[in-house]
């Protein structure tokens, strides 16, 4: 990488924990280039498949830019966040390869589910949708980052994938987005209850089944007793494994506790 791209760069002077998305200077891909400056550690990348540039370097930072971030950080939490759109470094994940790989693994379509990618902090992001626009998401780390998981917004809205008649409850996005198609709607509650938000939305499937990971038996329990309220047909699947991994048996049971005429492929 010449020694021009890390001059330029640093004289755009971002601040602590911001994303500059512009032209890059290199292909001159229309808004296709972003640095974000992560602590010191400026990280660079152009999101056109044809340009290959992104790295890294390095920039000192002074007391007043950790004062600033600092302030910014209490400011950020008084404020509260209502999901309107996902930070800057969130961007299309394009030809990653990480991504890629991660989709592969798990099956995941990327051709119907539109994968982000965090620049900043290393993650496959889903992008939760309300009337077709992206208003959050939850971020997957793809490296040894903590925490796995992490949540961009506070819609308290449910991730979900899938365009069936049956609802599918489980834990996380990846069983959401594995189970999700024709029949199915993946629906990820991203915590430990059931929201008021997750009970308007299932409320709307004439049958729903609780697919929870094998060692939450007590809050699957909780949760069926709790949605029998808004969705009658409410069923509870034992699984042997995690849903995600697609256990042979797991399957055979869902297909079992799914109504005959909801069994429909397209």
């Amino acid at each position: 990488m010449p020694n021009d791209i890390y001059t330029y760069i640093k004289q755009l002077n971002i601040p602590i924990d911001d994303t500059l998305r512009m032209d890059c200077p290199i292909c001159n891909g229309y808004n296709t280039f972003t640095v974000t400056n992560s602590m010191g550690l400026l990280l660079y990348n152009c999101y056109k498949a044809s340009c290959n540039v992104s790295g890294k370097s390095k920039i000192r930072i002074t007391m007043e830019d950790i004062q600033k971030k600092m302030h910014k950080d209490q400011a950020d939490k008084s404020i509260p966040n209502l999901g309107t759109e996902l930070p800057e470094y969130i961007v299309s994940h394009t030809d990653r390869t990480e991504v890629k790989q991660f989709a592969e693994k798990y099956d995941i379509n990327l051709d119907k589910l539109d994968l982000q990618y965090d620049v900043k902090e290393h993650r496959v992001v889903f992008p939760i949708r309300d009337n077709g626009a992206i208003v959050d998401g939850v971020g997957r780390s793809l490296g040894k980052r903590l925490p796995k998981w992490k949540r961009y917004g506070n819609t308290g809205l449910p991730f979900t994938f899938g365009c069936g008649k049956v609802a599918v409850v489980v834990e996380d996005c990846i069983s959401a987005s594995v189970i999700g198609g024709d029949v199915y709607v993946g629906v990820a509650v991203l915590g430990t209850s059931l929201s008021d938000l997750h009970k308007k939305y299932l409320s709307q499937f004439s049958t729903a089944i609780i697919a929870l990971d094998p060692d939450a038996i007590p809050k699957t329990i909780s949760f069926a007793k709790e949605l029998r309220q808004y969705v009658k047909d409410t069923k509870v699947l034992k699984l042997k494994d995690d849903l995600k991994y697609l256990n042979t048996e797991d399957i055979m049971n869902l297909y079992s506790l799914t109504p005959k005429e909801k069994l429909v492929w397209k």
